[in-house]
């Protein structure tokens, strides 16, 4: 439930600002504003009053949301309208340049938003990311996949495309996943690496974005009941420092000791608190012990935070902002890269809240708006009929040219956004069900 509540507090948030930036933008060049909606009023809404001109009112349906503007063809698809002598309060009777400013108006907002969140979060708490540098200082391990494509624990990335890379960690992964060279620092060596879009396709359909991760120190944290460890006297706390005498630092060494020995005797020199214990035991058919890891917590261990002035933080919400609008450009370009199969980890709110954390941290909640703001931006501005980037797409081809579309032609491309744009909206609500649907079966 906190997960829900999380989603719909964040789409309420950014639905209705971004909405307010078109009907602030309307209002100032004295266009009457129909309709203001927050989610989709499909057959019937929630709550609705009319207050002079315009109907506020909350839909049932939580895709996004709308204002309706005199003489314009909009998600509402209602040319009714259109079939009257233009007024001068309607959109269509507005010059050119003040209804680009108005189809803007939302993407505008949306930017503005997220400066002000991330320049209230900067300059109050303190600009807060995971270090590339710190998280590397072991090196880095790998999944199985990632293993496979040419990755090596303790691998360290020091360079993608010739660039060193990003001082936040959540940012190296994309920037690996969409390089044509990565530099890799390799037992001392420097080895030069490429990802094809095949093998891309691999990490993102077994591992996603978590196909890389620290090396750190490890424990046991809690034991099966049942296992030949506990039998033998692991507990919890002990930290294990050499199997069969061969050394352990790292988790994933470990793992590499014990791979494809399923039923093997094996010897363990355990620490602890201080003290050297050997115990002799027997590992499972998947070659596993029989215990949970406790791992250091990123967020302890691999943190930095930056306390920023007023102004400081100011400056650092506008370079964040642009870098998660090149990042969503990035993102999307992968997607159109048949071969990775990045087009099928695209979320809908279903997905989304699904990964949200399941306790309420306003921290994380006003930080995640932001970089969802700058994600809505993006969206919109795409050039595609039903988003505003498709209406401003055809605004500025009508100032360049000087000629506009008919309003019959107008209908028609914006009944294929529309129907492009809920096509996509079914097919990613439907796996993102299916997921959870098939996820909560397997879990019973």
């Amino acid at each position: 439930m906190i997960q829900l509540a999380q989603i719909l507090f964040i789409l309420s948030v950014l639905v209705i600002l971004h909405e307010f930036g078109h009907y602030i933008a309307a209002k100032i060049f004295k266009v009457r504003v129909e309709k203001f909606y927050l989610f989709m009023d499909v057959g019937f809404s929630i709550i609705k009053k009319k207050i002079g001109e315009t109907e506020w009112g909350i839909g049932w349906l939580p895709l996004g949301g709308y204002v309706k503007l005199s003489g314009m063809i909009d998600e509402s698809m209602d040319t009714e309208q259109l079939k009257q002598e233009p007024q001068p309060w309607e959109f269509r009777s507005k010059p050119a340049w003040q209804r680009l400013i108005i189809m803007l108006g939302g993407i505008i907002v949306n930017i503005l938003l997220a400066l002000l969140i991330f320049t209230t979060l900067y300059s109050t708490v303190g600009q807060k990311y995971i270090s590339t540098e710190v998280v590397q200082k072991n090196g880095l391990a790998f999944g199985e996949v990632g293993k496979s494509v040419g990755f090596k624990n303790g691998d360290k990335i020091v360079a993608v495309d010739g660039k060193p890379v990003n001082v936040k960690f959540n940012r190296l992964t994309i920037d690996v996943l969409l390089s044509n060279k990565i530099t890799l620092e390799r037992d001392g060596q420097r080895v030069d690496m490429s990802l094809t879009d095949e093998n891309i396709g691999k990490i993102l359909g077994m591992e996603g974005k978590s196909f890389m991760s620290p090396r750190t120190t490890f424990s046991v944290d809690s034991i099966s009941a049942d296992s030949h460890a506990k039998k033998a006297g692991l507990l919890k706390g002990d930290k294990i420092v050499a199997v069969d005498g061969i050394k352990v630092h790292y988790f994933d060494e470990l793992n590499s000791l014990l791979n494809n020995r399923a039923n093997d005797s094996i010897e363990l020199k355990i620490d602890r608190n201080l003290k050297e214990v050997v115990i002799k035991t027997k590992l499972n058919k998947d070659s596993k012990i029989g215990f949970m890891p406790k791992m250091a917590a990123l967020d302890k261990e691999f943190e930095v935070v930056n306390k920023l002035s007023f102004g400081e933080a100011v400056s650092a919400a506008a370079k964040e902002s642009w870098q998660l609008l090149v990042y969503n450009v990035k993102q999307f370009k992968l997607i159109l890269k048949p071969k990775t199969g990045a087009y099928k980890q695209v979320k809908s709110p279903i997905g989304i809240a699904r990964m949200l954390p399941e306790t309420w941290d306003w921290e994380f909640v006003w930080g995640f708006t932001a970089l969802f703001s700058i994600a809505l931006a993006f969206m919109n501005l795409l050039p595609i009929p039903g988003l505003d980037g498709g209406h401003a797409l055809f605004t500025i081809a009508e100032m360049v040219t000087g000629k506009t579309l008919s309003e019959k032609a107008m209908g028609h491309v914006q009944t294929g956004g529309m129907i492009f744009l809920l096509s996509l909206m079914a097919l990613t609500f439907g796996k993102d069900i299916y997921q959870w649907v098939a996820e909560t079966l397997l879990a019973k």
